[in-house]
C-alpha cells in the first residue's frame, strides 16, 4: 500500500483531505521538514534526521516538538507501506493561523508520507542566475518554505537539467536547491561551510566523516575560499562536482551547463565508501555535543 499517510498520529487514506485549509504550513509555508532515505527497510539515519528536525523546529521559533511521537509515526508508516518503500517525508507545520504572517498558537500538525518514488539516478545541472541570501533568517534551516527552491528547479528543467547549483551573495560556492556540493581539486575534495548559507546536509555530514575516517582528503573550506568561479574549472576538466542528499548519496555531476563531464577518481572513492558505511550503519548515531 503505497503511499502512506501518518497523520497526527493516525495512519489515514493519502486521498482522504486532512490538513485544514487555514494551516500556516499551506498558507504561508510555516513548517519545517525532512526527507529520508528507505534503506534496508528502515529510515535512514532517523536519528540524525530528528535532531535537525528540532534544530530547524527552533530556528523558526515553532517550539518544542515532540520527535518520538515523529519516530512512532515514521516507523507506523513504514510497516503499513511493505517492502516497496523508498523514501519518507516529515513534515510539521505551525498549524491552524490566521490570514497573515502571524502564527495562530495552536497545536503542531505533524504528517510523515511514505512512497515509493525512485531516486535521481543521475544529475545534470545547471548554475542558477539567482543567489542563496545567507543572511537570511531561515539560512540553513530545512524550511517547507521552498519557493525559491521550485523557481529554480523550473529552470534548471527549462535547460535541460534536474538540478541548479547557486552562489551565495558574496559569489562564493553555496549549494543546490536539493543537494550539497562538493568539489574534487588539487588531490582533495572540499565542500563550502555552513557559512556559506547551505544547508547541514545529513549526507554531506555522513561523507565528510566516513570519508575522512576512510583516510580520503576530504574537508570543508573556509569561508569565501571557495568561488562559484570553481565551477568553470569542473567545466574544464580541472576539478570535479558532486552533489550529495538524502536521496540522491554521493552522485557525479555528470553534465553541468550541457557540457558532459567525467567523475573524479576521489570522488568515486567517497561514493563507494559512503554507500559502504550505510549499508553496515543504518542509524549512524553523532555524539550529543556538550
Amino acid at each position: 500500500m503505497i503511499p502512506v499517510a501518518w497523520i497526527d498520529g493516525v495512519l489515514q487514506d493519502p486521498d482522504t483531505p486532512a490538513i485544514s485549509p487555514l494551516d500556516h504550513g499551506f498558507t504561508v509555508g510555516d513548517g519545517v521538514f525532512e526527507t529520508l532515505e528507505v534503506r534496508g527497510g528502515a529510515a535512514f539515519a532517523l536519528t540524525r534526521h530528528l535532531r535537525r528536525l528540532e534544530y530547524s523546529a527552533d530556528r523558526m521559533a515553532l517550539g518544542p516538538i515532540d520527535a518520538s511521537l515523529v519516530q512512532r509515526g515514521v516507523e507506523e508508516a513504514l510497516e503499513e507501506a511493505g517492502e516497496s518503500a523508498t523514501r519518507i517525508r516529515i513534515t510539521l507545520s505551525s498549524g491552524p493561523g490566521p490570514m497573515s504572517s502571524a502564527r495562530g498558537g495552536g497545536p503542531h500538525r505533524i504528517a510523515v508520507i511514505v512512497s515509493d518514488g525512485p531516486a535521481p539516478a543521475r544529475c545534470r545541472a545547471v548554475r542558477s542566475p539567482w543567489r542563496r541570501n545567507e543572511r537570511s533568517a531561515i539560512a540553513g534551516v530545512k524550511s517547507t518554505s521552498y519557493a525559491e527552491n521550485a523557481v529554480m528547479v523550473a529552470y534548471a528543467a527549462s535547460k535541460g537539467a534536474d538540478e541548479a547549483i547557486m552562489a551565495n551573495t558574496h559569489g562564493h560556492l553555496c549549494e543546490g536547491t536539493g543537494t550539497n556540493v562538493f568539489i574534487e581539486k588539487d588531490g582533495e575534495i572540499i565542500t563550502p561551510p555552513l557559512a556559506s548559507g547551505c544547508l547541514a546536509g545529513i549526507t554531506r555530514g555522513l561523507a565528510l566523516e566516513w570519508g575522512a575516517r576512510s583516510g580520503i582528503p576530504v574537508r570543508v573550506t573556509a569561508p569565501g575560499e571557495l568561488d562559484m568561479s570553481v565551477l568553470d574549472e569542473v567545466l574544464r576538466g580541472e576539478a570535479h562536482a558532486a552533489v550529495t542528499s538524502s536521496t540522491r548519496g554521493v552522485q557525479h555531476v555528470e553534465m553541468l551547463d550541457g557540457v558532459e563531464l567525467a567523475p573524479g577518481r576521489l570522488m568515486e572513492r567517497l561514493r563507494g565508501v559512503y554507500d559502504a558505511a550505510a549499508d553496515a550503519d543504518l542509524d549512524p548515531v553523532p555524539p550529543r555535543s556538550k
